[in-house]
Formats: C-alpha cells, structure tokens, sequence
C-alpha cells in the first residue's frame, strides 16, 4: 500500500465531507503512545504503551488510573488498577498472533471529573484479510437493481434558495425520483453561475438524520456539487424534525429488513447515489468526463460502493469507511460499523439470513470491484469504525490506491486531513485551488 506523510498546505478549505468534531483541551491530560514511531509491528513482537497525566504539562504525581488492553472492540486481556507516583508509566501491552489491532485505554477521575485516552498498536495490517464473502450472484444482484432503477423516470425538481446563493454560485434543494415507486432523494445542489462546463463531485452522507447545507466553498472553485441525504426527505427543514425521526421512525434504520436483501435499508440508499449520478451528468454545465465522489464514515462507505457500481464515476476519496468487512465479529475480529455481530446485537443479527445479506452489502465487496483511483485516510484510534474493518476493504482494493494514516486520529479529522483529500480530489478534476 502507498502511504503519504508528506502534508501540502496550499489549499485551506470548508471540509469536503461532514465529519465528528475534533476532541476538545482538557485541563488534564492523558498521553498514550506505543513505543514505534508508526504504530506498527510485526506479528509476535512486543508493543510497549509509555503513559502520562499531566496538567500545565507537568506530570502529576500518585494519580490513580485504570488501564486496560486488548484487542480493538474485545473484552481485554489485561485490566489493572495502578497508582503513577511519578505521573508516567510504561505498560507490556503483548502482542497479536493474527494481523489486526492492540488498544490501550487509560481513564482517571481527578476532581470529580472523568478522563480518558486511548493508543492503538497495528500489527501488519497491510495483510489483514477479509471475513467477508463474494456471494456468486453478487455483479448479478446489483445489475438487476441498476435496470430496475434506469425504468424510473429522473422527475427532476429544482428550489432556488436564495438565501444560501452567493455572487459565483447558485444553491437550490433538488429533489429526484430515486429507487421505487414514490422515492425521492433529496439534496442541496450548488452550481457555478458562469456560463461553462464543470467537473461535478457526489457528497455523501454520514450515518444520521440531518439537514444539509451544500458544499459552497468547492462550487465557488468551478465544480457543481451535491450533498445528498439518503432518507427520502427534504434536507432544509427545521432541526427538531430530523431530532425527531432519529429517535423515532428512522431509529436504528441501518437494521431495517438486514433479514431481506431486496428489502433492505441499504438497497435503495446505495443505487440512490446511482441516480444523484444520473441527475449530475444530465446538467448541461457539466463537463462530460470529470465526476468523483466523497464521504465519510457511512459516506465513506457509500463512496466505495457508489464508485463500484457506476463507471461514470473517475475517482473517489473517503475517510474512516464504515461498513466493512460486517461479519469479521463472528470470526474473533471487530467487524465494520454498524457492527451487527458485536456482542450487542450477536443474539438478535447471528442469522443465516441476515449473514447472507451482509454480503451483499458488505463495502469489502464493492471494495474489490474498484477500477478507479482511490484516496483514503483515518486513524488507528477509531472507536466507531474499527482499523481492522477498514484495512479489510482497502487491501482489497486492486485499481491505484493512496491511503494517509493521521495514527492519534479516532472518528473525527485534523484540517490538514481535509486539505490532503481535497488536494488530491481537485488534482484529480482539474480544479484549480486559488
């Protein structure tokens, strides 16, 4: 695999895809760190985690903490209470016979307030093998859904917003006919007003029920963009509406129909992202050639597959995907986010015909479809898509590859991430940055 260190700041932009907020600074802080440089070993050898707390970045003394290791999303292999008379400890953490990752979580109450921090050893993840399973008909399954998606007309509609337009973009909700009878898939699409043709790039969404605002600062640079949201509803209605259906109609929507692989959630949200495909390349401002794609977490995932099943699509760029390698939890390793098989949902998801879903859907077998060039970056310390899972969909990947690893990095990014993935997204597309 490629890996990139070598950080550009030419280009400071709006981020290209929504994402978790970075932490805040505490007033105490703990430090975790395995003892290489790139996080990495080899199978069998050693990692050692060297811990600090510290204020005003002086260690504190007789701090009680809590410390545990062990394989990333499992129960632990190792769980003490120890006291750091000096403020700083260096902990044995082992090592892994199997490719895969090695957590260690730190936690402290100082005052009444509760601490925590976390490092991640790899160990050759560059050979960390999927679980997942190519089920014979899978290219069969998918163009049969892309034929019963091309009977529907696109019945695109268009609302100006002219509140959010500015002097170089036009910004309107659109609305089209997606997959099914009635479905619609809703968005924000931004278009540059001068008169031309342009590059268009797909954002898709991260798990969640949201409104969206549309990727302005990208469409002010020549690239027509839509944000689309996956749930068949308008994308600019009051907040508490979205609030609402989270935690009510839409709750836990990533297990809808998982028993039914015609009727589940996803079939619909992933050739959806097909039909936002159709609507961009009908704009008469587009540039015929240039479409890519972009997500995180969900959207990283839905980027992958969207690149998979569409040959218009040139190049794709994700952070943290989500949805891969789902049943790797029911052979001793932390599947993909939604994470059916963890220890939670085990009982309810451990099914022959849910599994038989999963590989329909799994992003490790889209991931092995690509032809595109592809660019992804994410940490070690994701807690909601665990490395593994991701490293399962990436090694998979056979078309030209370029991954940034920003270790510390859990389910959030750094800026410089953003402008790594835009950089390489605008080079791509020919898209000047200034």
């Amino acid at each position: 695999m490629k890996l990139i260190f070598v950080f550009t700041f030419f280009l400071t932009l709006v981020a290209t895809i929504s994402h978790s907020q970075i932490p805040p600074e505490k007033l105490i802080k703990i430090v975790v760190a395995p003892n290489h440089d790139d996080w990495t070993y080899k199978i069998g050898e050693k990692v050692e985690f060297a811990i600090s707390v510290s204020q005003n970045s002086i260690p504190l003394k007789n701090i009680k903490i809590d410390y545990e290791v062990g394989p990333e999303k499992f129960e632990p292999t190792q769980k003490k209470t120890l006291t750091l008379a000096n403020g700083t400890l260096k902990i044995d953490g082992g090592t892994m016979k199997q490719p895969g990752f090695l957590r260690c979580i730190i936690s402290t109450e100082i005052n009444g307030v509760k601490y925590r921090n976390l490092a991640t050893a790899g160990f050759e993840p560059e050979n960390i093998i999927p679980f997942a399973q190519l089920p014979a008909d899978f290219n069969q399954f998918w163009e049969g859904g892309k034929k019963e998606l091309a009977t529907y007309p696109l019945d695109a509609k268009m609302v100006l917003l002219p509140e959010r337009c500015t002097e170089k973009v036009n910004v309107y909700q659109l609305n089209i006919q997606g997959f099914g009878k009635g479905s619609r898939v809703y968005g924000i699409l931004c278009v540059p007003k001068k008169e031309g043709k342009y590059p268009a790039l797909l954002k898709v969404p991260g798990a969640g029920v949201r409104p969206y605002n549309g990727d302005i600062a990208t469409a002010e640079l020549g690239v027509i963009t839509l944000e689309i949201g996956i749930h068949g509803i308008p994308v600019t209605m009051d907040p508490v509406v979205y609030t609402n259906l989270a935690n009510g109609a839409l709750l836990n929507y990533p297990n809808f129909n998982l028993d039914d692989r015609d009727k589940f959630y996803y079939k619909r949200v992933y050739l959806n992202c097909i039909r936002a495909n159709d609507f961009l390349v009908s704009l008469p401002q587009y540039d015929g050639k240039n479409l890519a794609v972009t997500g995180g977490s969900q959207g990283g995932g839905l980027s992958v597959v969207t690149a998979a099943l569409d040959s218009r699509v040139q190049f794709l760029a994700a952070m943290y995907p989500a949805m891969c390698d789902l049943t790797a939890d029911l052979k001793g390793r932390a599947g993909g986010w939604p994470r059916y098989f963890d220890k939670w949902n085990m009982a309810f998801n451990n099914k022959p015909d849910k599994i038989k879903t999963c590989g329909y859907y799994d992003v490790v077998n889209f991931a092995k479809q690509l032809i595109v060039p592809s660019f992804f970056t994410w940490g070690y310390n994701d807690e909601v898509v665990p490395p593994s899972s991701m490293f399962a969909a990436y090694n998979s990947i056979t078309s030209p590859k370029e991954f940034v690893p920003i270790l510390e990095t859990g389910h959030w990014a750094y800026g410089e991430q953003y402008t790594l993935l835009n950089n390489w997204l605008f080079d791509k597309i020919k898209v000047k940055s200034n």
